[in-house]
């Protein structure tokens, strides 16, 4: 069965945000959320000491711990494995932000935009039922959804490709079916080193990180 999953090269990823930025303009997020973040952390050890960028957001796990608290369903896990957010079920509660070990969720009350009115890209994408409601990444499902229809793979071609993968400038970022073992993601892991982040907590993120722990 296909789940789709996402892979961040951190050797290759340069904090430039373009993935941020591309997640904001396919989703017309308001300035202060941002369902695609990338830290920038500090590792190694004096004298050896370098920055990492780390790119986060919802982690599609295979246990969401936001889905076990949501009080009126709202919060699905579908067949391919993206978690999903119905805003008609939402009652703005925000357990599931709480309960998010990722800080992967928001809840915007009121419409606001980076310039004070709406620019046209606002517009032409601004959704009032997102309004009071919890919201996050959603893997660009629509995106997914409609590139199957045309027959066209994920990962591979960029109109079935999440935004943020496609604007990545440095290729740090992958996406792809998990459970394909010829997938250009599940190539990637094989040949690789990874870790998924709080993995111990038993979510099963789909986000995985590419790193040699040599460079830590």
């Amino acid at each position: 069965m296909t789940r789709w999953a996402m892979v961040a090269d951190l050797r290759r990823c340069v904090g430039c945000q373009t993935c941020t930025a591309a997640c904001k303009h396919a989703n017309a997020t308001p300035p202060e959320v941002q369902w695609r973040r990338v830290l920038d952390m500090e590792t190694g050890e004096y004298p050896n000491v370098k920055r990492t960028f780390v790119p986060v957001g919802c982690m599609h796990c295979d246990d969401p711990p936001c889905m076990h608290v949501c009080p009126t369903t709202a919060t699905k896990k579908r067949a391919d494995g993206v978690v999903t957010i119905d805003y008609d079920l939402c009652i703005g509660c925000a357990y599931c932000a709480v309960a998010c070990p990722y800080q992967a969720r928001y809840k915007t009350d009121r419409a606001s935009f980076a310039y004070g009115d709406a620019m046209k890209n606002e517009q032409s994408r601004f959704e009032e039922r997102r309004l009071g409601v919890a919201t996050k990444c959603t893997f660009c499902s629509e995106r997914i959804d409609a590139g199957l229809e045309k027959g066209l793979t994920p990962g591979v071609h960029p109109a079935a490709t999440p935004a943020c993968v496609n604007a990545c400038i440095a290729g740090a970022l992958h996406f792809g079916d998990v459970e394909d073992p010829a997938s250009n993601i599940c190539v990637l892991l094989a040949e690789n080193q990874h870790f998924r982040m709080h993995e111990e907590l038993g979510t099963g993120p789909r986000f995985y990180y590419l790193w040699d722990k040599g460079q830590a």
